[in-house]
């Protein structure tokens, strides 16, 4: 359990830092800067996964029960979580692999993921998470919901990203100057050459299916997820209970923070960064917004946005939408609104000087 957890999670890690694979930014930019290379290469890693994950149960190696779908939950906490990782500056994912850069906003924003959602699991917000829960639809399946095989929907998918990457690798590239190499072969592929969003979020999504059967066989059975192991760190760390709360999720996202400061220290990334008060307390809000939404929604970017979409199930295409829906209302007013308020000041300013 904690070598495969490990090895896991430190791949996962290396992956996201080097290849920068952060969908705070990515929906950021789909709003700002209309910019949906970063939410295709999640598609990508969506697609990839659910061809091997449903080849995998097709086959007995794993199993899968779609469950329930507690819509409002759903709904609202994917809301809060869009907003939560706006204001603490990386998603679930992004907020590991940061604190592995040695983002000190990122442990700041991280400490307050673990303490809530550690809360809404198993603390004092437990009885708000279950009030919500509680409005629940039996069939989360989308496939059997329309009474038919997952395939048809996995070859929609498959052909939408086909669509999707050709069409942005058509587009014109835009050159950025970059400096001479100073490294050569692996340790420069690895470690000094920029990473494509689509090469990264093959690897997720290769890495998103190794995750199901090496968790299984540990008794978990899941594949990629965030929040449950961030609140299980705290509960251990607190209650000493090895049996309960010490599980191969938590080694993953152990594995994360490991992985990315190898990566961080192997590209000359690594170093501690210090947030002004203001960043910090931001941080430490979007954080609790965080555990708080992806508790009520079941899942981060990761466990709803990758994981899943990726399993066909409502629960998280819905979250996916709210989730982004929430990053695009945070967007506004954080960026967007200062913006226009500076603007519309700008030019009172410049009339009232030449009138």
């Amino acid at each position: 359990m904690i070598f495969t957890g490990l090895l896991c999670g430190a791949l996962l890690g290396f992956v996201l830092q080097r290849g920068r694979f952060c969908l705070t930014g990515g929906f950021r930019d789909m709003y700002l800067a209309k910019d949906n290379r970063m939410f295709n290469a999640l598609l990508i890693a969506i697609a990839i996964q659910s061809v091997g994950v449903f080849t995998l149960i097709q086959t007995g190696a794993i199993e899968f029960n779609a469950g329930q779908i507690p819509w409002i939950s759903t709904i609202v906490g994917a809301y809060v979580f869009g907003i939560g990782i706006v204001l603490a500056g990386g998603c679930a994912t992004g907020t590991w692999y940061r604190a592995g850069e040695g983002l000190i906003g990122s442990w700041i924003a991280l400490a307050g993921y673990m303490l809530t959602s550690a809360m809404m699991k198993t603390g004092a917000l437990v009885p708000f998470n279950d009030s919500l829960k509680k409005y629940a639809v039996t069939n989360n399946s989308i496939p059997d919901t329309f009474g038919i095989s997952v395939w048809p929907f996995i070859l929609l998918l498959v052909l939408i990203v086909l669509f999707v990457v050709v069409r942005q690798l058509r587009k014109p590239k835009v050159k950025i100057p970059s400096l001479p190499a100073k490294r050569k072969g692996l340790n420069h592929l690895l470690f000094e050459k920029r990473w494509h969003p689509f090469l990264t979020a093959i690897l997720v999504g290769l890495i998103a299916i190794l995750a199901w059967p090496l968790s299984e066989a540990t008794g978990r059975n899941s594949g990629l997820g965030i929040t449950t192991p961030t609140a299980n760190l705290l509960q251990y760390l607190v209650t000493g209970d090895k049996t309960k709360y010490l599980n191969w999720g938590v080694f993953l996202v152990l594995g994360i923070l490991l992985g990315s400061f190898i990566a961080a220290k192997g590209s000359r990334e690594f170093r501690f960064r210090v947030p002004d008060a203001g960043t910090a307390v931001s941080s430490f809000i979007g954080g609790v917004l965080m555990g708080v939404g992806a508790s009520l929604a079941s899942g981060c970017t990761i466990g709803n946005g990758l994981v899943m979409t990726a399993m066909m199930t409502w629960q998280g295409w819905v979250a996916l939408l709210f989730m982004i829906l929430g990053t695009w209302t945070a967007s506004y007013f954080i960026f967007v609104r200062p913006r226009v308020k500076a603007g519309k000041q700008q030019a009172v300013a410049y009339q009232t000087t030449t009138a």
